[in-house]
């Protein structure tokens, strides 16, 4: 594990400072906790980005669009 340095404003401090005392976590594990969310946010949304740019060059016209094929065919 790796420490790493960075300024909160006071505000944001004070929050983490009631979350942490909220559910009894040091700071250090909120904060992972936190950027972990994030993390996996991000690339949620890189990867449905991609998704859809795929999707916008090649679309599967026999699922997407109405009328084309209905399901029970």
């Amino acid at each position: 594990m790796k420490t790493v340095r960075f300024t909160l404003d006071d505000d944001l401090l004070g929050a983490l400072n009631e979350a942490a005392t909220d559910g009894q976590e040091p700071r250090g594990a909120v904060i992972r906790t936190a950027l972990r969310a994030e993390v996996k946010r991000r690339r949620n949304a890189k990867l449905e980005e991609t998704h859809r740019r795929s999707f916008q060059a090649q679309p599967d016209v026999e699922v997407w669009q109405p009328g084309v094929r209905a399901w029970d065919d």
